[in-house]
C-alpha cells in the first residue's frame, strides 16, 4: 500500500531535490558559513520571497539622488534612540543594546553575501540597503556619526588598499 504524502515527507523530499540541484549547479558548499546562514535565515528571507513578486529597482537619472540620503537616514535613526520601542523599530532594535544591533547588522551582511554568491542583482539591491540601515542604527547605538566615517574614508582617499593596511598597528 503506497504512503500517503504528508507535508513533512513532500517539504523533506523538496528540500533534498533542491539541495543536490543546488550542490550539481556549483552552488554554495553545503558546510561554508554561507551556507549554514542561508539555511538558518531561510523561513524568514523564503516566506518574504513568496508574498512578494520580484520587483525591479528603477535606475535614477544622474543627479537625482546621493549618498546624503544616508545623512538623512542617520538623523531619523537618531531621533527614534530613546523612544517608545513599540513605535519604532530602529528604536526597538536599540533598546536591545548593543550585541542584538551588532547581531542584526551581521545577519543582513551574511544576507547580502549570500544574494551576491548566488547573483541575485535585485535581491542584493535590497539587502545592501538593510546593511546599510543596520550599520546606521549600529552607528547610533556606538555614538558614531556619519561626519566621522566620512572623514575617514577622505583620509584614505588617494592611498593603495594595501599601503592602508600595511600602515595599521599590528595587533
Amino acid at each position: 500500500m503506497a504512503k500517503t504524502p504528508t507535508k513533512k515527507n513532500v517539504t523533506k523530499d523538496t528540500t533534498a531535490k533542491k539541495q543536490r540541484a543546488a550542490n550539481k549547479s556549483g552552488a554554495v558548499p553545503k558546510n561554508s558559513i554561507i551556507a549554514t546562514a542561508l539555511k538558518d535565515g531561510q523561513a524568514k528571507k523564503s516566506s518574504r520571497r513568496q508574498t512578494a513578486t520580484k520587483t525591479d529597482f528603477p535606475m535614477p537619472e544622474i543627479g537625482q539622488i546621493d549618498a546624503s540620503v544616508l545623512d538623512r537616514l542617520f538623523d531619523v535613526v537618531l531621533s527614534r534612540r530613546g523612544m517608545d520601542p513599540s513605535t519604532s523599530h530602529s528604536a526597538r532594535l536599540m533598546s536591545r543594546g548593543t550585541s542584538k544591533v551588532a547581531q542584526k547588522f551581521g545577519e543582513e551582511a551574511v544576507e547580502c553575501l549570500i544574494e551576491a554568491v548566488a547573483g541575485r542583482t535585485q535581491e542584493l539591491i535590497g539587502e545592501s540597503a538593510d546593511v546599510l540601515y543596520h550599520l546606521i542604527v549600529l552607528w547610533v547605538d556606538a555614538g558614531v556619526t556619519p561626519a566621522q566615517v566620512w572623514a575617514e574614508l577622505q583620509r584614505r582617499e588617494g592611498t593603495s588598499g594595501i599601503a592602508e593596511k600595511a600602515s595599521r598597528p599590528r595587533q
